[in-house]
This record gives C-alpha cells, structure tokens and sequence, in this order.
C-alpha cells in the first residue's frame, strides 16, 4: 500500500479526493498497488465530509511522516506552494501539481531536484486540464523535433470570445456570463489579460524544446480591449480573433514566445475551437501537425490528470520517470519582431479615400483594405506577409493619413 497526502482542498482538490477515495479498487488495478489517501493539508474545517479525519493544519506532520510517498499540490500560487513542494522533493517524496503558476516560475530548479532524489515531479494537469498533452510530447512525440507549438490554453477567454463572434455579444456581457457560469473567477485578470495562457506556453515550449521559459520572457497581451468592431471586420477577412499561446524554434539556440489575440483564418483547425474548449497544435518534424483537444479546466477533468500522474509515480516509485529541461537564459527568448507576418490595422481617418492611397502606397497594391462607412471615418486593412518590426514602422510612417488614432493592431 502506497500512502498519498494532498495540499489543498479547493474546487481540484476535492475532486482528487473523491476520485482517490471513490475509485480504490480501480486505481489499485491500474497502479499493481493500493493507493490510500492519508492526509489532507488545509486551514479549513470540513466537519460536513465523510473523510473530515484526513485533514490537518500542520504541514510538518506530511513532510516526517515516512509513509507517505508521494505528495499531490494544488494549493496554488507559488510561495507556500514551492517552500512545501521542494520540502518534500528533498525529503524523497515524489509531487504531484496542477500548479501551473509554479511550474512556470520554479520548473527547472524542481525538476532538477527531483532528478537528484531520484523521485518524480509530474505535472500534466498544469496545461489543458484533463488533456493529455505533456505527456505525449515527452513520450509519444520524442522522436520528432518540434518546430513550433501554438494553441488556445485559456477557456475562459476562449468562451468570451465565442459569445462575442456568434451572438455578437459585447466583451463585459461576455465576461460576465462566463462569471455567472462558473467559467471565469470572481477577479478575471489572470484569465483575460493571458496571464494564464502565459504561464501554460512556458511550460509547452520548455517540454518541447528543452530550457525552461520564464514567465516575464514571454510577450503577453490579452484580449480586455478587443470590440465587437473587430470581430465584425474579422469575420469579413474569413477569420476569427483567438487568444492564442505560440512557441517556436527560430534557430538551434533561440525560441519566440508569445501570447497575443489573433486573426485565424476559418480554414486553419484552431478557429474552429468554440466555447470552454481548449486546443494545442504540435508541430514536429516527423509526425507533421498534431492537435490535442478537449475541456482545458474542471474540477473533475483536472482531477482526473492529476491522479493519473499519482499512479504514475506509484508505477515508477523505483524507476524514475524522465522528465526535465535544462535552465533559461536571459536570451533564450528572442523578440518575434524580427518574424514574418501579417497584422490587421484598424484607424480613424477623416479622408478615407486618401488612406486608401496611402496605405496602396505603404504596403502595395494587394493590400486589403474595406471602410465600414463614411460616418465611423475608419480605415481597416491586413497588410501583406513582411518583418513584424518593419511592418509596424511602415504603420507608425503614415502620416499622410491626416493623424490617424491607430485603434488597433492584431497579429
């Protein structure tokens, strides 16, 4: 019997809970072990639960107690989450986290430890929930070189968004709906402004090319102050705005990182992504592209991947699990400035005929341009494939448009 200790019994914590203590027999025939449930680590009282005797205010009695052998996180954050999680890293005990926050700050340096316990460190249910994703990159996708992943990691965003393409629905409205279902917290901002999906795309892109990213290298804008205007005019380009998260391999030593709201156009496989889903593309060199898809958030989704990374330590208590990417650097991520491609400009303008001249003049005659009316005075237009950096200096150069408000720009 393998005994397992669990640190926080929020919304995911309790699924963990009811899925370890529901489903013993189960769990035990896929482990070749019995997995018991000891403790539960919370400031709370739960006199109202069956299981109340499990739980305890003292994190010392889960670090000494030698029983214990692996350790399930999903407390959140990252102070007392780290100072717990690497107590018990170097204590031997294997750790079990949804936690992307911390995985994202404190990834290499966890790992490493746990490679030198010679114990486990898992975390499949820090990016997309109940998608099984890290693990078939480590796994399934190791022999391919991955060239780039790119995907929506957020599902709250994703849900705003759908409302405000398909019901056309202003962003508050949206974002209060998603309050009212369950689907956004009380306080968004992590969620709206890509925070989340921030700290999702620095775990995919250390797994996928082998150094950890650091939140704060990581180009991130979220999607607070987008419009309805800019739906309306993406649908006439054939697309739809995502909040999307993209890593990719510029040479041998250097990655892009970034999240951005973009234009997708209907005939790429992302933009079909409605609702609360989530969906990661990776790209490899061997395998071509390869989506993963499904409920990126959920207690029991989430739950689910967590105890599923349990039984794997459970599996591997002798024989380590290979996991680990190597530290970041300063200038690991470099800006995707330098990149080839396209950006959708929205702007005021008094004179939309000249504009139009100017912008033939700036970008060529392909580009793409439409007036919504002679009243809104806005000039909208995608530029052609170019050096994001010279495309917005060409932008930031047209003066001739009689001092233009530029209102938005989106990759």
């Amino acid at each position: 019997m393998i005994n397992v200790a669990l640190m926080g019994h929020g919304v995911v914590g309790s699924g963990v809970a009811e899925i370890l203590l529901g489903h013993k027999a189960d769990i035990a025939k896929k482990a070749k072990e019995e997995i018991c449930l000891k403790t539960i680590l919370d400031l709370r009282d739960f006199e109202e639960l069956p299981y109340r005797d499990l739980f305890t205010k003292d994190f010392a009695s889960i670090l000494q107690d030698d029983s214990i052998r692996v350790v399930v996180e999903v407390m959140g954050g990252v102070t007392f989450a780290y100072e717990y999680v690497k107590a018990c890293l170097l204590a031997g005990k294997s750790v079990v986290t949804s936690n992307k926050e911390l995985v994202a700050a404190k990834g290499h340096e966890l790992l490493q430890i746990a490679e030198e316990k010679n114990v486990n460190f898992l975390f499949e249910a820090s990016v997309g929930g109940g998608i099984p994703v890290l693990r078939p990159m480590a796994q399934c996708l190791s022999a391919n070189r991955i060239s780039e992943v790119v995907g929506i990691l957020n599902g709250t965003t994703n849900f705003i968004l759908t409302k405000m393409v398909t019901e056309n629905m202003p962003f508050a409205q949206a974002l209060s709906l998603a309050q009212k279902l369950g689907y956004a917290e009380k306080d968004p901002t992590a969620d709206i402004e890509g925070h989340d999906s921030c700290r999702k795309i620095c775990i995919l892109a250390a797994l996928a090319f082998g150094r950890h990213v650091y939140p704060e290298q990581v180009s991130t804008e979220g999607i607070s102050t987008l419009s309805l205007t800019d739906v309306e005019y993406a649908d006439r380009f054939n697309c739809v705005i995502k909040l999307i998260g993209r890593a990719k391999q510029t040479d041998g030593e250097h990655i892009t990182a970034d999240v951005y709201p973009a234009l997708i156009n209907r005939s790429f496989i992302l933009s079909g992504v409605h609702d609360v889903f989530n969906a990661i593309v990776v790209r490899g060199d061997c395998v071509g592209d390869v989506m993963f898809y499904g409920r990126g958030a959920g207690k029991m989704p989430t739950a689910s991947a967590v105890v599923a990374d349990v039984i794997d330590c459970v599996k591997h208590l002798t024989a380590r699990k290979y996991l680990y990417w190597e530290e970041g650097a300063p200038d690991y991520v470099v800006s995707t400035r330098s990149s080839q491609t396209r950006l959708y400009v929205r702007a005021t303008n008094g004179h939309p005929a000249s504009a139009a001249v100017a912008i033939a003049k700036a970008f060529g005659d392909d580009s793409i341009f439409t007036i919504k009316n002679n009243s809104s005075q806005e000039i909208v237009f995608i530029t052609p494939p170019g050096q994001e950096s010279a495309l917005r200096q060409k932008i930031a150069g047209l003066t001739c448009l009689h001092d233009p408000v530029i209102l938005r720009v989106i990759d």
